[in-house]
């Protein structure tokens, strides 16, 4: 028994071997690349960064308050949310979000808005974005007309597909003279990714490789995520039979004949010996992390009852009657506003004007300075879920469950402000809600599965610890070691897979040329 069971586990981890050491490879390398350059995406401060500024428009006095736009559009549906920037050829539109289709929950997969386009002056309804939108758009982002060559129109390509793009296809996508490309919504005219030269790139050698993105967008589509998680299994079954193998076969005791450890006359075979029992720990963290990334079977979902951030914020946009015009708000807020946005803050219309930095000032309908009741925002606290608020703390550092990382980590690129407020709710789920005392906008939710997921998936595949993380280039150091280490174990084991594939095969070597005597 004894017997079959060791040659049961050296069979297992050959012939896994020979099948997913090239595919380890592939990831360790592509995971290093991932480290400086992740998928290619457009932050938040990106975005506001390149929108022109509202002041600079040519007739900003001609633009329609939110209540005129209402009333000149003939819109009767409640409304959820009011944007109001340059962001569709150069040009001032509203952008109105219906409350039918904004997102309620928190911490689930949210449905993306309708946004409906309105023009700003006139409160034309806007057709979908053409080509020609797309150009004036792209002008607009790069601040010069010149060089410009439309790409097209597509669905899908290599650098776009992620799911919160579902909602703009198709995209028009636009060269800019450095050789970036820009992806413009069909529906809205918006840039809504951006991706250098460079950043495509490394993303071919990154991400795109890394998470077998070269199955996304054909027919395997929809069973990319079950090959992914069928992959990871059996990488975990080979790591686990090959430690169990480099174990038995490594003589702790007393040398073999050769005296050496390993049994292995062949240099490669010693090398592949070795180097699995160094890194047999982390190539096996890795993987089984990199399957808990794909939440597989839905493992880190639950039934908990969606957060109801329309508590602290109501449920429609109202009280927009003698509210002021965006030219007095434009002038209250500054020079180098980008973006004006109307949404209810306590029960009370809020306007969030944006510069070219995330953080928003924050003004009433009177265009005066509006600080949010931290009193009453503790009070309407309770409501965002049905279940008992058991306290609320304070966080002015970030901790373990409330981090930033760089802006091009698979995590990065969100807003994470400082201080925050995280209630915790006595729920079956023992739910966290991270809100923003300064918007008063509800930023995330945790509960106890997500949290694990954070435990099983950030801190085990990314090795997102602050003590690293805030003391690079240590975190650097560590993770290309380890990686160089799993790289060196699976190319190794891909030259051993091959010469065991062509001697069972009985592949010929190829013939080599005679060496010339002088």
């Amino acid at each position: 028994m004894r017997h079959s069971l060791k040659r049961w586990c050296y069979l297992t981890h050959r012939w896994l071997g020979i099948g997913l050491c090239l595919l380890f490879a592939m990831w360790f390398a592509s995971g290093v690349v991932m480290m400086y350059s992740g998928y290619p995406k457009l932050t938040v401060q990106e975005r506001l960064q390149h929108l022109p500024a509202l002041s600079e428009s040519s007739t900003p006095e001609a633009l329609l308050s939110p209540q005129q736009l209402l009333e000149r559009a003939g819109w009767q549906q409640p409304v959820q949310a009011l944007r109001l920037a340059r962001l569709r050829g150069g040009q001032p539109v509203y952008l109105l979000m219906p409350v039918a289709d904004a997102a309620t929950a928190t911490g689930s997969k949210r449905r993306q808005p309708s946004a409906v386009v309105l023009d700003a002056r006139s409160a034309a309804l806007l057709p979908p974005a053409d080509a020609d939108v797309a150009l004036a758009s792209a002008a607009a982002w790069a601040g010069d007309a010149q060089g410009l060559t439309y790409l097209g129109q597509l669905q899908e390509d290599a650098h776009t597909h992620s799911r919160a793009l579902d909602v703009h296809r198709p995209l028009h996508r636009v060269a800019l003279a450095d050789g970036s490309w820009l992806y413009l919504s069909s529906r809205t005219g918006e840039v809504v990714r951006d991706a250098s030269r460079s950043e495509r790139g490394w993303n071919y050698a990154g991400a795109w490789l890394h998470w077998l993105y070269p199955l996304r967008g054909g027919v395997l589509d929809r069973y990319w995520a079950d090959i992914v998680n069928w992959l990871s299994i059996l990488g975990i079954a080979g790591a686990i039979t090959g430690t169990v193998v480099g174990i038995l076969r490594w003589r702790f005791r007393a040398p073999y004949r050769s005296g050496r450890r390993t049994p292995y006359p062949g240099r490669l075979m010693r090398w592949h010996h070795v180097c699995g029992l160094l890194f047999a720990a982390i190539t096996l963290s890795w993987i089984f992390s990199g399957l808990m990334s794909m939440n597989p079977w839905r493992i880190f979902s639950s039934a908990t009852a969606p957060v109801q951030a329309g508590a602290l914020h109501g449920a429609a946009l109202t009280g927009l009657e003698g509210g002021t015009s965006p030219q007095q708000l434009l002038q209250a807020a500054g020079p180098g506003t980008r973006e004006l946005r109307w949404t209810m803050v306590l029960g009370q219309p809020v306007v969030m004007a944006y510069g070219s930095l995330p953080t928003p000032q924050l003004l009433d309908a009177q265009a005066r300075p509006y600080a949010v009741d931290a009193a009453a925002l503790r009070s309407a606290i309770p409501s965002l879920l049905p279940a008992p608020l058991e306290r609320i703390e304070t966080l002015q550092t970030y901790d373990f469950y409330y981090y930033a990382r760089t802006a091009h980590s698979m995590t990065g690129g969100g807003d994470k402000p400082l201080p925050v407020w995280r209630a915790v709710f006595g729920d079956a789920q023992h739910t966290w809600v991270h809100i923003d005392p300064h918007t008063g906008a509800v930023l995330d939710s945790l509960d106890r599965h997500r949290r694990t997921s954070r435990w099983l998936f950030a801190l085990l595949h990314s090795w997102d610890w602050l003590p690293l993380l805030e003391r690079r280039p240590l975190w650097d150091a560590l993770l290309i070691t380890l990686s160089l280490g799993g790289l060196l174990l699976s190319l190794s084991g891909v030259v051993m897979g091959w010469r065991r594939l062509r001697t069972s095969l009985h592949i010929p070597r190829p013939l080599r040329p005679p060496r010339s005597r002088r």
